[in-house]
Formats: structure tokens, sequence, C-alpha cells
């Protein structure tokens, strides 16, 4: 079995930035998590520009709103060096809210020593109103009867 052509450096940035959905990779540095990379995806969904966010930590998308449920499981996988998946609000650069599902998945070295995660951002907003509006009708169906 011959080994699979190797992707250039090249083409795998222009995959990458042909995501609709938000790309990230970030490095543990102390107590936090900082961007190294982002790439277009994340630069439209979010409003922000790398160049104004790179080596910060990735909390800012939350501007304050911190007392998430989703946030404490984050928190707890990124501790433990293992993947998740959760339903968070984040806010752009002008302040609109959106419902963000981030995938973060940990990427190890050959010595199983954690190196970076990788955080894939996807809008839910529609998704997660559309639920929303649902439970609302079933809350007033189950009054009415």
């Amino acid at each position: 079995m011959s080994n699979p052509p190797m992707i250039s450096p090249e083409l795998l940035e222009r995959v990458v930035n042909a995501s609709s959905d938000g790309i990230v990779v970030a490095e543990k540095e102390g107590n936090e998590n900082i961007l190294i990379y982002v790439n277009q995806g994340f630069e439209r969904l979010t409003g922000y520009m790398a160049d104004d966010i790179l080596y910060r930590d990735c909390r800012f998308l939350q501007n304050g709103d911190n007392q998430q449920p989703g946030l404490d499981r984050i928190r707890d996988a990124l501790r433990e060096g293992v993947p998740c998946r959760e339903v968070i609000r984040n806010y752009r650069s002008d302040g609109s809210m959106f419902w963000n599902e981030l995938s973060i998945t940990p990427v190890n070295d050959e010595e199983d020593q954690l190196l970076y995660f990788v955080g894939v951002q996807k809008d839910v907003t529609s998704l997660v109103e559309a639920q929303q509006e649902l439970e609302r009708l079933r809350a007033r169906l189950e009054t009415a009867s």
C-alpha cells in the first residue's frame, strides 16, 4: 500500500479558509488558551479580524456572558485534554449575540503530549431559536389543555 500524496500547506490553507465554519487553533499558555490561528470563516462569523484577536484567550467571545452551563463543560474538557461539543452564546465584534455550536478537539504529539486545541464554530442561531419557539408553543398547548 503506498502513502497518500502530501497536501501542500498552501492548498490546506485554501481548503480551511473555504469553510463557512470558523476554525481556530489555540495553544495552552498558563491558565489561558490563546488563539494562534483563525480562518476566514471565523472572521466572517464573528466580525473579528485575525490581526485584532490573535494571542488572546478565546473567552473574549463570551463578552462577559460567562455563566453558561456549556462553558463549565468546555473548561472541564480543556483541563482534561478531551474533545467536547457544546452550544453556547457568543458575541460578534458588533456586540450581537449568536448561538455557537463549538466543537473542540485536542491535538497531541507523538508522545501523546497535548500541543493544541482545534475549535470548529458553527452558527446554529436559527436552529436554537426554532427549538425555543417549539418549546413555547408546547408550553402554551399544555396550558390550554
